[in-house]
């Protein structure tokens, strides 16, 4: 048996080609009906080439879908349920997940610490920008949501976006009343700052270039947008604040665009450096203030700007972090720790991030839209995938 998928061709290109359908292989698995798949920025380090992602991938590690076929042991769903998986792969009983650290499970990716789906160095796993998925230790893995198609879009998220936000304001330790800076305002920087208010930040600052999106944060997070292109972020949020903020957050990672370098458009790699965001945060945030990265950075980058940034080896200036006592955490989110207090707030109203969702689109459009992410063109924010 077929099924159509998202599939990565190579540098800029993805093809929806007939691949075959997931089997149940393990009796802790299930196979789901996929309702909606989204697509992450992420994905868009693969699709650039920026990664060692060989041609054939199937993309898609943000999935949900109705339950088809579950394997012998699962015994806490079934046939017809409606579920949301962390991007996570994890087994639920290795040191780290016992922890709470699903995101970097020992047992589902033989010498690397953590797993996904469908992507690179991630395991084994068949993304879900397809028809159906397959779900490894499923009564860990999947999170059942209500019957019904209530609350499509938003608990869509729940396989990324929103917990990682929520991860980079928790990796920062934001509080009530903390003043906080968000570095990025794509999906997952919108999310943080939207965490930040829910969690009852005081002021909140978002930074990036492109207006739509600092408009959307404005509009739903009650963020101040600062536009980095128009001046120093830094002095920007120091003056509106008077000084040093509480909190900040890293939602760009290592393709971080700097305002002073000079290229041909936006986006061109030779206006990257790696480590700017990192640096902007370490001068924004006072003395004594925590820093969130959730902001993905890599051991190694084939596209970097210089041999350093190929190693994964970024100009920190540690010693202005050293000397504010600043404290950091960093990694990527550990979704489970999250996403069923997250699931609740949705199902009882308190919180809705469906408005970061800019296109719902047939999974056959996924070549055009990949493309227009990746130009960060305007209004594009956030792209589901409807098999």
């Amino acid at each position: 048996m077929s099924m159509n998928a998202v599939v990565y061709k190579g540098p800029h290109e993805v093809a929806v080609e007939e691949v075959a359908e997931p089997e149940i292989r393990h009796p802790n698995d299930v196979l789901i009906d996929i309702t909606t798949t989204c697509i992450c920025g992420s994905d868009l380090h693969m699709y650039e080439g920026r990664t060692s992602a060989e041609p054939g991938i199937v993309f898609g590690h943000e999935n949900m879908g109705i339950v088809e076929e579950t394997g012998d042991a699962v015994s806490s769903l079934k046939v017809g349920d409606r579920v949301v998986a962390p991007f996570n792969v994890a087994c639920g009983h290795c040191e780290n997940c016992e922890s709470g650290y699903t995101g970097f499970c020992t047992n589902v990716n033989p010498g690397f610490a953590g797993g996904a789906y469908g992507y690179v160095a991630m395991g084994p796993y068949k993304g879900g920008q397809a028809e159906k998925l397959r779900i490894p230790y499923a009564d860990f893995n999947a999170l059942k949501l209500p019957d019904g198609d209530a609350h499509e879009d938003a608990f869509s998220l729940l396989a990324d976006i929103f917990p990682t936000g929520w991860h980079g304001t928790e990796l920062a330790n934001v509080e009530p009343g903390d003043s906080v800076a968000v570095y990025g305002a794509g999906p997952v920087g919108l999310m943080a700052a939207y965490s930040a208010k829910i969690k009852g930040a005081a002021e909140i600052y978002i930074v990036d270039r492109v207006p739509s999106r600092l408009e959307l944060g404005e509009e739903y997070c009650d963020a101040t947008p600062i536009n980095f292109e128009e001046g120093d972020p830094v002095e920007q949020i120091k003056d509106l604040h008077g000084g040093g903020v509480d909190k900040g957050v890293d939602a760009v990672g290592y393709q971080a665009v700097d305002p002073e370098k000079e290229a041909d458009s936006a986006y061109d790699p030779a206006r990257e450096n790696p480590a700017v965001v990192i640096n902007n945060l370490i001068r924004t945030v006072r003395p004594t203030g925590e820093l969130g990265i959730p902001g993905l950075y890599v051991p190694e980058d084939p596209g970097a700007p210089d041999d350093m940034a190929a190693q994964g080896r970024i100009g920190i200036d540690f010693g202005l972090l050293f000397e504010k006592g600043q404290a950091l955490g960093t990694g990527q989110c550990n979704v489970k720790s999250y996403n069923r207090e997250l699931r609740d707030l949705i199902i009882e109203g308190r919180a809705d991030p469906s408005w970061v969702v800019s296109h719902r689109v047939g999974l056959d459009e996924a070549p055009e839209m990949y493309e227009a992410f990746d130009n960060r063109e305007e209004g594009v924010t956030k792209v589901l995938l409807e098999p």
